[in-house]
């Protein structure tokens, strides 16, 4: 694109790819971010549901979009940043991939049922060391950064649990409140209503402070053995690789009045996510962020 051409972008209506189908948090943070980016930008902002694979397939077609500012993706790090990780067969890297700015965040949480009798991470820790790998806690499938939080409760506090991926949160859900199994590993806004109503236990949120939303909440990392619990979702505006720096730098203008706006952080925070306070240096942040994945996913050798 040259340079006068990127001076009167954008000029058509923009694409927002999202991996997943409508309703999820994915979706419903894509949504919100593009009516904001409509008025910022002054043309429509289409969201395109290319749900399957975990994101993959709506994050390779725009890998393979035209780096022309017109085709960006609302993205998860499952899709951004673990599944390469995990499966061989995922063609993309992030290197493939324009950053453009962080969206928003939320915890994930450790919830145990009331039957598991325990009402803190320090008494879940000392149960399952007294019955190493008895206990089994569920995640939302192999891969996952629910999955990747388990292992690393397991590699931070020296304890053995089996992992049992299910098909997304519904079933999980369904066994955790039947009595079937004793743990497991949520998306915050996913357990927050079954948290309040009593019929799970919170042990822990997994962000390294609690979360604005559910200051209630204790952190995992206020349990001694776990204080390098760092782990959640957080959503990002990526494009394709290659994009011209001045469409970029308008998008990322664009990005963070979005996130000043208090409309937008409302909506947020419906949906128990937080925005950041301030522009990150995004790179960094992917990159320590793929680190800390490779880390967890060479401890258990996870593989899909």
């Amino acid at each position: 694109m040259a340079p006068a051409l990127a001076d009167t972008y954008p000029g058509k209506p923009i694409t927002l790819v999202v991996g997943y189908p409508p309703g999820g948090s994915t979706d419903l943070t894509g949504r919100a971010l593009g009516v904001e980016l409509s008025h910022r930008l002054g043309v429509p902002v289409i969201v395109d549901n290319v749900g399957g694979a975990g994101g993959v397939i709506g994050a390779q077609k725009v890998v393979n979009a035209a780096p022309d500012g017109y085709t960006l993706l609302v993205g998860a790090n499952n899709e951004i940043a673990i599944s390469r990780l995990v499966n061989a067969s995922v063609r993309y890297e992030p290197k493939d991939f324009t950053p453009i700015g962080l969206i928003a965040s939320q915890p994930l949480v450790l919830v145990a049922a009331p039957a598991a009798g325990v009402k803190n991470a320090g008494e879940f820790l000392a149960l399952l060391k007294k019955s190493p790998g008895r206990y089994s806690y569920g995640s939302s499938g192999v891969g996952t950064s629910l999955h990747l939080a388990g292992e690393m409760v397991k590699q931070q506090g020296g304890v053995a649990m089996t992992h049992v991926p299910y098909r997304g949160v519904a079933p999980l859900t369904n066994d955790l409140l039947g009595g079937n199994i004793d743990f497991g590993v949520f998306v915050l806004s996913s357990a927050l209503p079954y948290i309040r109503s009593g019929k799970m236990v919170a042990l822990g949120t997994t962000e390294a402070k609690r979360s604005a939303i559910t200051p209630d909440l204790p952190a995992l990392g206020e349990t001694p053995a776990l204080k390098s619990i760092d782990i959640g979702v957080w959503f990002a505006l990526m494009g394709p690789a290659k994009m011209p720096e001045p469409v970029v730098a308008r998008l990322r203008k664009a990005l963070d009045e979005t996130l000043q706006s208090p409309d937008f952080r409302r909506k947020m925070e419906a949906t128990s996510s937080v925005v950041p306070l301030a522009p990150l240096d995004i790179e960094r942040f992917l990159a320590a962020e793929t680190a800390k994945y490779r880390n967890i996913v060479q401890f258990a050798n996870i593989k899909e």
